[in-house]
């Protein structure tokens, strides 16, 4: 039986993590073990119950009390980003038990990127047009795009993901209006943005982009009301948090025609099921969460976790420490 340190590493659904680092070290002191799919419940014990040291990429594998309370062994935890919304982690320093992250890479540009994807798929119909292509056909009576410049672009957070989608809305001859909690006209104008009422900014706005923390505030913010008052050409964008909008009031929304259309790349259950309704509705655009899939961040996260784990491994000090708030 070997006497290396067990150590694995889960939610790597890209198999990207071996392809952006070196393990060769690692693979020599300890046994590694990397999962790709994702795991829960028994399944995910079944996966860590021996282990001494677990990496999670992001938020994928949730780690609460009584889960970390069945693993004996556990010696070190780390996840990649700076952030892990399902890690009960004062589980952990309950028992001593170090905790590390990784820095997080250029997501904000990555997922601002992937939001100007997701609008002018939506609004150039570009799944619609390419399928009509594959099929053999060329154009059809849907083939008369709409025009963004000149219409309003809503930003709903206007941080440092929103203030780059308006940017690019600006650059695109949009008029920006922009709301949030905590809004002023002066924080606005800084971007560029007026500052409008929530109300306002759903009724007129061509597109709707959500960038907003999903908090007490926040939650379900976008529900049955609110759908209604958007126009019926309008199209709902939402790269931040599934949390924000109520997923069954938005089907019925997009059912009954307000918004036109929606393009969202966030869920509450991810991955998403596959008998979902939200994998085969009319006039919605999915993706599965690719806000921060990007190379230079996946670099990252399998630099750091090599790096992290090797100074673990060796006794020394642990770069990006975890300290909960």
């Amino acid at each position: 039986m070997s006497s290396l340190p067990n150590v694995v590493i889960l939610g790597d659904y890209e198999r990207a993590l071996r392809r952006f680092s070196r393990w060769d070290q690692l693979d020599q002191k300890a046994h590694l073990t990397i999962h790709h799919e994702p795991l829960y419940d028994e399944a995910l014990y079944e996966a860590v119950k021996n282990a001494d040291a677990i990496a999670v990429v992001r938020d994928r594998s949730p780690f609460n009390e009584a889960m970390i309370a069945r693993l004996p062994n556990l010696k070190f935890f780390m996840f990649t980003g700076e952030r892990n919304g399902t890690l009960e982690a004062s589980a952990l320093t309950s028992r001593n038990i170090p905790i590390a992250c990784t820095p997080g890479g250029p997501s904000k540009e990555t997922t601002a990127e992937l939001t100007w994807a997701l609008i002018l798929g939506a609004s150039k119909r570009l799944v619609e047009e390419n399928k009509l292509i594959s099929s053999g056909g060329w154009r059809d009576e849907l083939s008369v795009l709409p025009l963004l410049a000149g219409e309003r672009l809503g930003i709903m957070g206007l941080g440092s993901i929103g203030s780059r989608v308006a940017k690019v809305g600006a650059a695109l001859g949009m008029e920006v209006v922009a709301w949030s909690p905590r809004m002023t006209p002066e924080r606005a104008a800084v971007e560029g943005a007026k500052s409008v009422s929530l109300d306002e900014l759903l009724k007129t706005s061509k597109v709707v982009s959500m960038h907003l923390v999903a908090g007490p505030g926040t939650k379900g913010l976008i529900s049955a009301e609110q759908l209604a008052s958007m126009r019926p050409d309008s199209i709902l964008v939402n790269t931040s948090r599934a949390a924000l909008i109520n997923t069954p009031d938005l089907l019925k929304a997009l059912a009954s025609g307000r918004p036109g259309q929606a393009a969202i790349d966030v869920f509450d259950v991810e991955p998403l099921p596959v008998d979902s309704p939200l994998r085969n509705t009319p006039n919605l655009l999915v993706t599965p969460h690719l806000g921060f899939v990007a190379e230079p961040i996946f670099e990252t996260f399998a630099n750091k976790i090599t790096e992290t784990l090797e100074a673990w491994l060796s006794g020394n000090p642990v770069p990006h420490p975890f300290t909960p708030k």
